[in-house]
């Protein structure tokens, strides 16, 4: 995939057995040496708004939260002024978000 035609990415796809959501574990997006940073501005940093300046569409801040596990998964709890990490280039980041998935689901099934 590249920037320029990202589509929606269903991430919840893999979770879905015979049309039930079964748990979706906290994943994490290990840290890479092409990662940007950015300095997170409470009330006007937005993951949606991240996913579209560094990955082309607005579909994929779940990534950058997978790389910010110390804030617990949840966008409102990052502090202001805090450096977020964006795992970067995209293909790198979604590669090893599905390699997560896949190792989850061999040590624990669906």
């Amino acid at each position: 995939l590249t920037m320029a035609n990202q589509q929606y990415f269903n991430r919840y796809e893999a979770f879905t057995v015979n049309g039930s959501m079964s748990i979706i574990p906290g994943l994490t997006i290990p840290e890479s040496t092409t990662d940007k940073r950015v300095v997170y501005k409470k009330g006007l940093t937005r993951m949606d708004k991240l996913s579209q300046d560094y990955y082309g569409n607005p579909y994929h801040g779940f990534l950058i939260m997978l790389a910010n596990q110390q804030f617990g998964g949840l966008e409102f709890a990052i502090p202001d002024g805090e450096i977020i990490r964006i795992p970067f280039p995209f293909d790198r980041a979604l590669e090893v978000y599905d390699k997560q998935v896949e190792k989850y689901k061999t040590l624990y099934g669906n």
